[in-house]
Formats: C-alpha cells, sequence, structure tokens
C-alpha cells in the first residue's frame, strides 16, 4: 500500500547527551474541489484546527481541484493511500459509503447546521458505522453539506413540478430519480462539469446548492434558479486512510478528531452567510429566483420514499440496522431543530 504520511525531525535542542528532537508529521489531503468558496474555507480551517490543537505536530497539505484524484476516485485512492484524508462525496459510493449515504436520503430538512450535526453524530457514534469504514481501511473525521436541494436552469424556468416535463436535468441520488420520476430526462455528470454542460446545451438544469452559485460562478450561466427545499446531499465530508490513522500517536489522533467534530458547527456558521450572499448575486443579476409551492414540495416528498424504503433494504444488506438509522437521523433532526429554535446557533451572540 502506498502511504503518503511524512514525518520530519526539528532539532529543538541540543545537549552534550546526544540531539533532542520533536517530530512533525504532515499529511497529504486531496480535494476535488477548487482552492475557493465555502467549502475551501471550511477545510482551511479544519487544517488550521489540527495544527493548533496538536501543538503543531500535524500539518496538512491540501492538494485542491483534483490534483491527487477526482471526486469520483476519491474513496477508493484514499483506501489505497494516494492521500492519507480528503474529501468525499458520498453519493458518487453508494455502497462504498452506504452509512454515510443516509445524510443524502431526501428526508426534509433545509437547515445545514441541524443535518450536519445530526449526521455527524451517527458517523461519529455508531459503532456499526465505524466498523463498516474500518472494513475499508477508512476513518470518518467530519462532515459538510451541500445544504438544501435546489435546482437551476439555462433558458428554461421550473416553476412548479409540471415544468420538469422533458428537461434534461444534472441530479444524483434520490433527488435525479424523482426528477426522472417526475418526467425530467437525467443526465450524469459531476457537479464541477454543469456549468460547461449548461453552456453548451448539453443540460437544461442542473441540481445545486445555494453556496456553489458563487463558488462555481453559476451566476454567469444560470437564468432561473428554483429553491426547492426538499432535503439535502449531506454525505460530503472528511474520511482518512486507517493506516495513516493509526500510524498517529492519540493526542494526534484527538486533534484530528476534535478538529472534525468542530467542522460541523464552523461550516455552518460559513455556509449559512454564504447560502444568502450566493441567492442575493443572483437577484443582484436579474435572474429569477422563485420557489415551488408547498403541495409541489409534499409530492417530492411522497415521490421520494420508494428511495428511502431502497436504502434502508441496501443498509440491512450491508449489515446496517437501516430502520433503526433512518429513526436516529429523524429523531435527531428534531433533537437539532429544537436546539436552535431554544438556544439559536452556536455561532450566535447569545451562545
Amino acid at each position: 500500500m502506498r502511504r503518503l504520511i511524512s514525518t520530519a525531525l526539528t532539532a529543538t535542542a541540543l545537549v552534550a547527551a546526544g540531539t533532542c528532537a520533536t517530530a512533525q508529521t504532515t499529511l497529504i489531503y486531496g480535494e476535488a474541489g477548487p482552492n475557493r468558496g465555502v467549502r475551501a474555507e471550511g477545510t482551511k480551517w479544519f487544517v488550521d484546527q489540527v495544527g493548533k490543537l496538536s501543538d503543531g505536530n500535524v500539518m496538512i497539505d491540501v492538494n485542491w481541484g483534483g490534483a491527487l484524484f477526482s471526486e469520483k476516485a476519491a474513496v477508493q485512492s484514499i483506501r489505497d493511500g494516494v492521500a492519507d484524508l480528503g474529501s468525499v462525496i458520498g453519493v458518487y459510493f453508494p455502497q462504498d459509503m452506504i452509512a454515510y449515504g443516509l445524510a443524502d436520503l431526501p428526508i426534509p430538512n433545509s437547515d445545514p447546521w441541524v443535518g450536519m450535526r445530526a449526521v455527524d453524530q451517527i458517523m461519529r457514534t455508531d459503532p456499526q458505522v465505524e466498523k463498516n469504514l474500518a472494513e475499508q481501511n477508512l476513518v470518518y473525521v467530519g462532515t459538510y453539506t451541500t445544504s438544501a436541494v435546489q435546482v437551476g436552469c439555462k433558458g428554461k424556468t421550473i416553476k412548479s413540478l409540471d415544468d420538469l416535463e422533458g428537461l434534461k436535468i444534472r441530479g444524483v441520488g434520490a433527488y435525479g430519480k424523482v426528477f426522472n420520476d417526475l418526467g425530467a430526462t437525467p443526465v450524469d455528470m459531476s457537479v464541477y462539469e454543469a456549468y460547461q454542460g449548461l453552456e453548451t446545451g448539453l443540460i437544461d438544469c442542473t441540481q445545486t446548492y445555494p453556496y456553489l452559485v458563487k463558488a462555481l460562478k453559476f451566476d454567469e450561466v444560470f437564468d432561473s434558479y428554483t429553491e426547492l427545499d426538499w432535503g439535502q446531499i449531506g454525505a460530503l465530508g472528511i474520511m482518512m486512510n486507517k493506516d495513516s490513522f493509526d500510524a498517529l500517536s492519540p493526542e494526534d489522533q484527538q486533534a484530528i478528531m476534535t478538529a472534525g467534530e468542530g467542522l460541523a458547527d464552523e461550516f455552518g456558521r460559513i455556509l449559512t452567510a454564504a447560502n444568502e450572499e450566493s441567492v442575493q448575486i443572483l437577484r443582484d443579476a436579474g435572474k429569477e429566483v422563485s420557489a415551488i409551492s408547498d403541495a409541489d414540495r409534499q409530492t417530492l416528498v411522497e415521490a421520494s420514499k420508494p428511495y428511502i424504503a431502497e436504502w434502508i433494504e441496501r443498509a440491512n444488506a450491508a449489515g446496517l440496522d437501516g430502520d433503526g438509522m433512518v429513526e436516529e437521523y429523524r429523531t435527531l433532526i428534531a433533537q437539532y431543530a429544537r436546539q436552535r429554535d431554544e438556544k439559536g446557533y452556536p455561532w450566535s451572540s447569545s451562545n
């Protein structure tokens, strides 16, 4: 197995008996996305936190823009040691990331922070999830989210579900399947290819998320943007090669895990502001911003149920308790929503 974890010895003192040195470990991080936008900001925060919490013992070298691997090769690459850790978009790995795929289910919740805290608790504390990942030589570190699933189009507008008929839409996971069920033509491409797909007419619309408007410059190609507030793609986070993790001291492992756990709060803060900014960018550019009706949203929820049941069956087949995980996820969403309503967000002035 190729290992990229490296250790540098820095002399700290010279004494008569010999040389004392402090070991510094550099971990290689693979990121398919660009070095800009909110996820990049969150990643940089995580890197800085690991350095601080480890007292400088662990440094992380981030390779941006798919320099090490594409988003569709992330799991295999991290598992095999092409990088020590990196960002994983779970929807591209429906079997490998079956447990994490819980966060991609179209279960109503449009609040990024609530979704992240709910899935982070499950991924961090559920023994069956830890075992499933360990068998793949992986360790869960922390989570991001896309926030609510929305749709942006070029030359088309979706004001109701009837408008989906015949549209070529880039959609992923259960969301893309529901678009297809409602009359759209699905197109398989990554979100990073969607700009060119819209510009060349390969697609009419793309499943997207508010913050990506700025990060991927979608305001240059979107003519319209429709808020669905239907669910999230929440299986988006940091995985680490287990061999690399196990090679660290317990203190350095804890530094990584503490930084990873804090990512949900910090990214929630970043993302909430960025989502508002991105939608305003579209409005300022004169793009049409609309929302579907509550009745249409309920239609989406009902149309999603078979795909939630399908995930439960696959989770069960993988040795997980699918029903139990869905129930726990719903319970945690309600719990963190209550916490938000009663106490505000962790970054609010009252906390």
